[in-house]
């Protein structure tokens, strides 16, 4: 049975305070509360407002600037680039996709993605892993998370590949909508069905390109870890959805 799970305070915290750079009550340029200020207006510890706070930094909404404190940039810039694989894990058609669809699963969170989706460890969510394939060899594993309650009501959970985007699938059946990306990109070793599935040998990196799917106030919608056999580098992107 799907369920829903109430966010982490902090995450809840960061999204109150995107809702306020949003309606201007937060105006880019300007100085946020003191991590004081936030404690008594909202109730919260310390500990939790600093983590909203850097949970805000990383997605691009605020920036520290020394002497002035943390500074409000804004709604995360647009950033054009053709080819985002963020956009593909997005947006691709797993039906006319050559490869397959090798998982769909309700499984554990794992950490990394917990964090994104702003889930709550040992937390239950919709993983659907597709293998990308070219001339019959495998070239990109894509493994995307869905939280449960999220999936109610949609294909999502089905084993026959999607005819649409997970992006319009959504969007067309339920009550929301994609607004910006968030890709975070690192090099790591796979595990070992990684590794088979993407046939690689033994100590053979991947890079892996988490991409983190956001409705307008910052909620993530979506999770895909796009993995792909690479030298590491490390870098993160935000760009919008249109």
């Amino acid at each position: 049975m799907a369920y829903e799970v109430e966010a982490p305070k902090y995450v809840r915290l960061a999204q109150t305070i995107q809702r306020r750079i949003e309606d201007g009550t937060y105006p880019p340029g300007t100085r946020v509360p003191s991590e004081n200020q936030l404690v008594q207006s909202f109730g919260m510890s310390r500990p939790t407002v600093v983590r909203a706070l850097e949970l805000l930094k990383r997605d691009g909404w605020l920036e520290s600037r020394q002497g002035y404190g943390t500074i409000v940039r804004g709604r995360p810039a647009v950033i054009e680039q053709k080819d985002r694989r963020g956009r593909e894990a997005l947006e691709r058609d797993e039906s006319q996709t050559p490869g397959r669809l090798v998982a769909v699963d309700q499984v554990p969170v794992p950490a990394r993605i917990a964090s994104a989706l702003g889930l709550p460890k040992r937390a239950k969510v919709l993983m659907r892993r597709f293998l990308v394939e070219q001339d019959g060899e495998a070239v990109e594993l894509v493994s995307s998370y869905f939280p449960a309650g999220l999936v109610e009501g949609t294909e999502l959970g089905r084993s026959e590949p999607l005819d649409a985007g997970t992006r319009e699938h959504l969007e067309g059946r339920k009550k929301v909508r994609f607004d910006h990306v968030t890709e975070r990109v690192s090099a790591r070793l796979p595990d070992a069905g990684e590794a088979e599935l993407l046939g690689l040998p033994d100590g053979v990196p991947v890079l892996s390109i988490l991409v983190i799917a956001h409705d307008a106030s910052g909620l993530a919608l979506q999770v895909s870890d796009v993995l792909l056999p690479a030298d590491g580098q490390e870098l993160e992107d935000t760009y919008r959805l249109n």
